[in-house]
């Protein structure tokens, strides 16, 4: 994800003032595919902000670390900070990096990027449509992704598309670990998810970790029902015809309409682009406090499982502040 931030970096054709890595083979692979000079290299965060005092800093290490470098790079005087997802490995991190960057003036967001993918801002747009009446719920099936490594997205896209914050978390976590490429000491799980709003809005997350192909995402209003296959780049629009609209919904098969339509699959570096451009504008990015949001929601659903699977009220229920988890 460096690699692809450094890509945005440019596209955006901002002043790369210095990049950072700890391990020299992948600094220099980065440094070597964007032509960054051995003076704008650095394998200290320190040295780094020290030396080059950047502007906008991305940090796009694993998430242990994503605390320190947010607070270091808010401290040394940067005044945009771009922060990878999940936010932090506690919810205490979470309320320290927004408390020391809302303490300096600095605007910081979280790589959510679900607001700016095409597949996604479409979806909303039907499913708020007349013809598709409102939405109701969304259910997401997938392979085996991961709660934390993309379920915070879905939490996300979930707040992004009914507009509400969630109010009520329900957890089925699997014991299987979802193996990580950033290292062994990193662990994830499948499993399921139930998020509710005030409003009576759901999302239901099946992602076990015994699940290994594809992803759909299902939407359904009260007239209507969108199917995503993100990967496949293909939504379905179906709809009772509109005469039919007032008949109640326990007449669920009557006639109706069905469209369906191409839109790219997404890629990793676009929408982050966009985030980063979006933060330099001090406009709709994902801030860091719905980044902490997105984390309260894993949380509960880890204290949910383990608790039974006892539904979880936010904002009603204390969950465990400075509980780590070994998230990458």
């Amino acid at each position: 994800m460096g690699r692809r931030h450094l890509q945005a970096v440019r596209e955006l054709e901002l002043d790369l003032v210095a990049v950072c890595d700890q391990r020299p083979d992948s600094l220099t692979r980065a440094s070597a595919e964007h032509e960054i000079p051995a003076e704008k290299q650095f394998t200290s965060a320190t040295e780094m902000f020290a030396q080059a005092k950047p502007e906008c800093v991305i940090v796009s290490t694993a998430a242990p670390s994503h605390c320190e470098y947010t607070c270091a790079a808010a401290e040394a005087g940067a005044r945009f900070i771009l922060c990878e997802k999940p936010m932090a490995t506690s919810l205490t991190q979470c309320d320290r990096m927004i408390r020391v960057c809302q303490e300096r003036g600095v605007e910081l967001a979280i790589n959510h990027t679900i607001r700016f993918i095409e597949q996604y801002q479409e979806s909303r747009r039907i499913a708020q449509s007349e013809a598709c009446g409102g939405l109701c719920s969304v259910t997401v099936v997938a392979g085996n992704l991961g709660l934390a490594m993309n379920g915070t997205h879905l939490f996300e896209m979930f707040r992004f598309m009914t507009n509400e914050d969630p109010a009520e978390v329900t957890g089925w976590l699997m014991p299987e670990k979802v193996l990580n490429p950033r290292g062994a000491e990193f662990e994830d799980h499948g499993g399921a998810v139930r998020v509710t709003t005030a409003s009576g809005k759901r999302l239901y997350l099946e992602l076990g970790a015994d699940q290994g192909h594809g992803m759909l995402v299902i939407l359904y209003g009260r007239y209507g029902r969108i199917i995503v296959d993100p990967f496949e780049g293909l939504l379905t629009f179906s709809a009772r015809e509109e005469q039919y609209r007032d008949s109640p919904t326990t007449r669920y098969n009557l006639p109706g309409i069905k469209t369906e339509q191409r839109i790219a699959a997404p890629s990793a570096a676009e929408p982050s682009r966009r985030v980063l451009e979006a933060l330099l504008r001090r406009e709709n990015f994902p801030t860091g406090q719905q980044g902490r949001q997105a984390l309260d929601v894993l949380v509960a659903a880890y204290v949910s499982s383990e608790n039974g699977h006892m539904p979880i009220r936010l904002g009603k229920t204390d969950l465990p502040r400075d509980r780590t988890f070994p998230w990458a």
